[in-house]
């Protein structure tokens, strides 16, 4: 259903319905009614469908070092820029953006809320874990997951949506993931490990 309703929305947009979702979904209008409430509710677990997409990072106690913590945020990173930059999430996008702030039924409003902020609310724990192992050094944890998207982001997405036709590699994509979580680690990383529970501070 969900599948379908992402294919529908960056086909038709606003005119997404959800007879029209049911249809390609073969199901029926009253299936989607108990699973999502309303069209709204379809489109926010749409976004969060096409979000899923980039993978979670386990924390497990104990194991937390700096080569597991570069490792797993290249990774997250890495996926982040693979949907992104997917045909997809590029067509999502710029309809959102169209949409922004025309209606009650706002879809930038809701990839706002379940793309970035959601993505905030999954690596949030992982850098509150780097910070009381001695790893990372921060204050603000808003501020830091910010730092990180502005790295990891950077100008690939908005290139992509304004239609630049240089094309991104699987390559170029991996480098800039790796970039991005070495020089996260530059800004905010420790000189060396504190035991948890010590102040968190630079070094």
């Amino acid at each position: 259903m969900l599948d379908a309703a992402l294919s529908l929305l960056v086909e038709r947009g606003d005119k997404l319905t959800m007879t029209a979702v049911a249809r390609e979904a073969s199901c029926s209008k009253e299936t989607l009614y108990k699973w999502f409430g309303d069209r709204d509710g379809l489109l926010a677990a749409t976004v969060r469908h096409q979000a899923s997409r980039i993978r979670g990072l386990a924390i497990d106690d104990g194991h937390l070092d700096r080569e597991s913590l570069r490792s797993g945020l290249e990774r997250f990173a890495l996926d982040w820029l693979q949907v992104i930059t997917g045909p997809t999430s590029i067509a999502l996008n710029r309809l959102a953006v169209g949409q922004a702030g025309t209606s009650s039924n706002d879809l930038g409003l809701i990839v706002l809320r379940n793309g970035p902020d959601g993505l905030r609310k999954r690596l949030t724990p992982l850098l509150l874990g780097a910070r009381d192992e001695g790893l990372l050094a921060f204050e603000d944890p808003e501020e830091a997951f910010g730092t990180f998207f502005g790295l990891v982001v950077g100008d690939v997405q908005l290139r992509m949506l304004l239609g630049d036709p240089q094309p991104v590699g699987a390559r170029d994509l991996a480098h800039h993931a790796a970039t991005a979580a070495q020089q996260f680690l530059t800004l905010y990383g420790t000189a060396r490990p504190e035991r948890s529970g010590s102040p968190a501070g630079r070094t």
